[in-house]
């Protein structure tokens, strides 16, 4: 299988990132020079390149219109159940359809590319798994030390939409090359955590003892992830994440619009990444929806949108 691969580098030519339109519109490699030293921001599995590796596995995965699992394999709307992909291997759907999927490439200069999927422009089969057509367009912009991502989303059918969005970013740890690992900091402004049941939240929300713990840094090393938090603390507009690394000199930030009201924490077993992932919601938020819980699910109305943006910042620490 061989999938086009667009380069985008900021004007100065110090950050570059290369995305797979023809796989998921996944951003997988980002590069930028931090103090003379090439810095390999995203961790990607070799050959993902390719298209033939997992696809929520390496670089930056887009997951819509459901961020997480969804419990079973049919989704319950308006007495109907739309059938869905098992993809977790213990029998659940898992991160929406677009994920895996090729896009359309809309528009592309040299720091910038941007591509949509529509289902019933791209691949009509969708059309039976969701209440409602879609249209989502994404865009990454390089800058120096910088990757934007911006995400609009439309109801494009006649009945309305339920949806969430997430990304799902493979930090690489160490950043530089002859740090620890084990020593980098992560910092993550949360307050609370859903509680999950074989990997499914069961709708309780519960505070974190020790917060200030995860919001000041927790050393990589100590912690294992795969955590839906929420409770996120900071300024509105200006919450995030912080990655540093065991070696003074570089660190990055991961930068959400508030329309992000959860945040994803998982560590893959390879331990040569963090995911930091922003959610517009709980996973499976419309199923607690039906229990009066408030978890994000977001429902458009016929030509109704949503906008949504993702920064990655990289700087010297």
């Amino acid at each position: 299988m061989s999938v086009e691969s667009i380069m985008i580098q900021d004007p100065e030519g110090t950050t570059s990132a290369d995305v797979l339109v023809g796989f998921g519109f996944n951003c997988y490699r980002l590069q930028t020079i931090v103090s003379g030293q090439t810095i390999d921001v995203l961790w990607s599995e070799p050959g993902f390149e390719t298209g033939s590796k997992r696809a929520s596995g390496s670089g930056i995965p887009i997951l819509f219109p459901f961020p997480g699992r969804i419990k079973g394999t049919q989704f319950h709307w308006n007495d109907r159940a739309y059938p869905l992909e098992e993809g977790d291997g213990c029998g659940n759907a898992i991160h929406g359809f677009v994920h895996h999927r090729p896009w359309r490439l809309i528009d592309r200069g040299a720091d910038f590319v941007t591509a949509e999927f529509q289902p019933s422009i791209d691949d009509a089969r969708l059309l039976d798994q969701w209440p409602s057509d879609f249209f989502l367009r994404a865009t990454y912009r390089a800058s120096k030390a910088c990757l934007a991502s911006h995400f609009e989303v439309e109801n494009r059918g006649n009945e309305p939409l339920p949806m969430g969005l997430g990304t799902h970013p493979y930090f690489r740890l160490p950043l530089q090359s002859d740090s620890n690992a084990d020593d980098c900091r992560v910092q993550v402004p949360v307050s609370s955590s859903w509680e999950l049941i074989e990997m499914n939240a069961t709708g309780k929300c519960l505070p974190l003892a020790d917060a200030l713990a995860y919001q000041t840094g927790l050393r990589f090393g100590d912690v294992r992830f795969d955590n839906v938090f929420s409770g996120l603390t900071g300024r509105p507009g200006q919450r995030e994440a912080q990655l540093h690394d065991s070696n003074p000199g570089c660190s990055v930030r991961i930068r959400w619009s508030d329309e992000f009201r959860e945040l994803v924490v998982y560590t893959p077993p390879h331990r040569e990444a963090i995911c930091i992932e922003p959610y517009t919601c709980v996973p499976d938020a419309f199923r607690l929806a039906q229990q009066n819980i408030n978890a994000g699910a977001r429902l458009l109305q016929p030509g109704e949108s949503f906008q949504a943006s993702v920064d990655i910042l990289i700087a010297d620490s």
